[in-house]
């Protein structure tokens, strides 16, 4: 399985996916990256993802910012800012929703909240994986709940890594 965005060049993320792109009321970045996924198993019936930032680790308090999840992703293509409106596919809360992210709602961190590194230049990594089934869940799920359910029905996956630098 491969997995590519033409939201990343030359393995850095635009602008606009991250903290000089489009903004909510609370300065998280709402612009979700676009990505295709080809070369996937011929048994899979969904898709899930993780975008992770583990560079912030030291920054955070100590665990790895969770950009974005999404699960049940039915089809091999999702469209630049697809997470504010999406309807054909479920998506788990962000890191937002954190004490060092504000304590946001879950309804606010059920979506793409993209980079927004403190400390110079990061690496995000996109995690696809294509499964042979449709996971039970709904929107707002947990990070850990969506690897429970994955465990077993993990057909392929696929890391896309691009930097994002506060500096511009």
């Amino acid at each position: 399985m491969k997995v590519s965005s033409k939201g990343i060049k030359n393995g850095v993320i635009e602008d606009k996916y991250g903290m000089r792109g489009p903004l909510n009321e609370y300065e998280v970045p709402t612009y979700s990256l676009p990505l295709k996924i080809t070369e996937a198993p011929a048994k899979t019936l969904s898709y899930a993802l993780v975008l992770e930032d583990k560079d912030d680790f030291p920054s955070n308090g100590g665990f790895s910012w969770i950009h974005w999840t999404a699960a049940n992703i039915q089809k091999d293509e999702l469209q630049e800012n697809e997470s504010m409106g999406a309807t054909d596919f479920v998506q788990g809360v962000n890191s937002w929703i954190s004490p060092q992210g504000g304590n946001l709602s879950r309804d606010l961190c059920s979506m793409y909240g993209g980079p927004a590194p403190s400390d110079g230049a990061h690496v995000y990594e996109l995690h696809v994986y294509a499964l042979d089934t449709l996971l039970q869940l709904e929107n707002g799920f947990n990070y850990n709940i969506l690897y429970r359910q994955m465990d077993g029905h993990i057909l392929d996956e696929f890391t896309l890594k691009g930097i994002y630098d506060n500096q511009g």
